[in-house]
C-alpha cells in the first residue's frame, strides 16, 4: 500500500522540535507548528491568523524586517537571530532559516530556541574578561581599557593615570590564617577598590595579591594625590568583625600618562617600579 505522504507533512512537522513557521507576504502567520507553544507560549491556533512581527522583541524589529526583505527577494538566510517575547513576559533567542516560496507567495521559517545557548555564550565571553574570584576586569581586558584609555586621552589632550597596588605581607596571612581566608581579603579588597572609583574608572586583579586602577580624566597631580590616599585608608580600614585579626594595608605605584610613558608597557612597568620602591622603602624603615 503506497505511502500517502501529503497526510504525513503535518504529523512530520509537528514533531520535528524546532518551530516551523508559515508566513505570506503581510506578515500573517499562515501555520505554524506545535512546537511554538513550548518555545513562545502561544498554542498554534493562537498565533496562526496574527502578525508575526508583533511577537517581535522591539530593539530587534528593524534587523528582522531586513532579514524578511532578504528572504522575500529570493535570498535564503540561514543564521539569522533575533528575540521574541513570551506570553508570559519572557525573551526568548531564536535562531531562524527561512526561504520564500514564490509559488505559495509564502515564506517558510524554522526557529529554533538558542536562549540556553546565548546564556553559555555570554558566560564564556565573562570569564574570558574578569577574574574568577573577585568578578573583577582581568588582565587581558585591562589591558584593552588601558588601549582605549590612552587614545581618548591623547586624542581629547587630557590625563590619565594607573595605579598598581600590590598588598603587603599577604603571604603571611595566607601562611597563617589560610588560602580561604587569603581569598576573602582579596574579594573584599576588591570591592573596596571598585567603592573608590567611578563607573569610567577600571579596576583589575592582575594576579595573585597585585590590583591595577585606570583612572581616567586626571586633571592634577593633587586629585590623584588625594585618590592614592583615599584608597590608602580604606584599605586600612579593619575588614570586619570575622576579619578582625587581619588588617590589610597595601604599596602604591603610580604612572601618569603621557608624562610617564606613552604606551601600556611603559606605563604599567613605570608604575609597577614605583611600586616596588615604595615597598622596599617600608621593608627598610620596618
Amino acid at each position: 500500500m503506497p505511502v500517502d505522504l501529503q497526510a504525513l507533512y503535518p504529523k512530520l512537522i509537528n514533531l520535528i522540535l524546532d518551530t516551523v513557521f508559515v508566513v505570506d507576504r503581510d506578515n500573517r502567520i499562515v501555520c505554524v507548528s506545535d512546537a511554538c507553544e513550548a518555545m513562545l507560549g502561544y498554542r498554534a491556533d493562537e498565533l496562526t491568523g496574527t502578525t508575526i512581527t508583533d511577537y517581535m522583541h522591539p530593539d530587534d524589529l528593524a534587523a528582522s524586517l531586513v532579514s524578511i526583505t532578504r528572504v522575500m527577494n529570493g535570498q535564503p538566510h540561514t543564521d539569522f537571530r533575533n528575540r521574541y517575547i513570551r506570553k508570559d513576559g519572557g525573551v526568548v533567542h531564536i535562531l531562524w532559516s527561512a526561504r520564500w516560496v514564490e509559488e505559495e507567495g509564502v515564506r517558510i521559517g524554522v526557529a529554533r530556541d538558542v536562549s540556553a545557548l546565548r546564556q553559555a555564550e555570554e558566560e564564556l565571553r565573562y570569564l574570558a574578561h574578569h577574574d574568577p574570584l573577585t568578578g573583577l576586569t582581568n588582565r587581558s581586558l585591562f589591558y584593552d581599557r588601558l588601549a582605549s584609555a590612552m587614545h581618548a586621552a591623547h586624542r581629547h589632550q587630557c590625563g590619565l593615570a594607573l595605579l598598581f597596588l600590590d598588598l603587603n605581607d599577604f603571604k603571611l596571612i595566607n601562611d597563617v590564617h589560610g588560602h580561604a581566608m587569603g581569598d576573602r581579603v582579596i574579594c573584599s579588597v576588591a570591592r573596596r577598590l571598585e567603592g573608590c572609583v567611578r563607573e569610567t574608572d577600571t579596576v583589575a586583579r592582575m594576579g595573585g595579591d597585585e590590583f591595577t586602577v585606570l583612572l581616567t580624566d586626571i586633571h592634577s597631580p593633587d586629585a590623584l594625590s588625594a585618590k592614592v590616599e583615599q584608597i590608602l585608608a580604606v584599605l586600612a580600614e579593619p575588614l570586619g568583625p570575622d576579619l578582625v585579626e587581619i588588617v590589610p594595608s597595601c604599596s602604591i605605584g603610580v604612572a601618569r600618562y603621557p608624562a610617564d610613558g606613552e604606551d601600556a608597557d611603559t606605563l604599567l612597568s613605570h608604575a609597577d617600579s614605583d611600586m616596588y620602591r615604595i615597598k622596599r622603602r617600608r621593608s627598610a624603615s620596618s
